[in-house]
């Protein structure tokens, strides 16, 4: 006999968290592979087809490497899909951050019209190690005319790896931008 009965909400819910968590494993190992450079980042982005979960483009942090503050990964990876796509709007993407998008990238994320921002590490999970804006990006998408979901932390303890790996603790001490009385000062 074939059941052909709708899935129930929770089964939805619970398919969307496996898929969520299989693509915050994918910018986690992408944003890993920073550790093997002589510029480690523990910030990684990955835009991927909100319907089909279609990878788009990736991203990681360059703003030690390209001596620009705003070379922020979320940035970096909204800047690269609009240039693939060749327009403004990313309506129908999502977005996947190893770390809670600070007010500069939610804000880029909502004018480029992300679906959804799904992250990995808190913005306090940051501020142990660097220097963080303490706006959650929540309250920015709240408080725009734009909509996009904002979900997290999702594999938190994952994503916090990133930040305590020793290459990037090593790399914290050398940042101008860490975190006064961080460890390893």
């Amino acid at each position: 006999m074939l059941d052909c009965a709708m899935p129930k909400r929770g089964e939805n819910r619970a398919r969307a968290a496996l898929k969520d968590e299989a693509r915050m494993r994918e910018v986690f190992q992408y944003t890993a592979r920073t550790f093997d450079t002589p510029y480690p980042a523990p910030f990684g982005a990955l835009i991927v087809s909100t319907k089909t979960g279609q990878r788009l483009v990736r991203a990681t942090n360059a703003v030690m490497r390209e001596n620009d503050p705003s070379s922020h990964a979320e940035l970096r990876a909204v800047r690269l899909a609009c240039r693939k796509l060749k327009r403004t709007s990313l309506l129908g993407f999502t977005m996947y951050s190893t770390c809670e998008p600070c007010p500069m990238c939610m804000s880029n994320a909502l004018w480029a019209r992300l679906d959804r921002v799904v992250y990995g590490a808190t913005i306090a999970d940051a501020n142990r190690h660097c220097l963080q804006i303490h706006i959650p990006a929540s309250e920015v998408a709240g408080r725009s005319d734009m909509k996009c979901a904002v979900e997290g932390p999702v594999l938190r303890e994952l994503c916090v790896t990133l930040f305590t790996h020793p290459k990037m603790q090593k790399a914290f001490r050398s940042w101008s931008t860490r975190k006064p009385g961080s460890p390893g000062r």
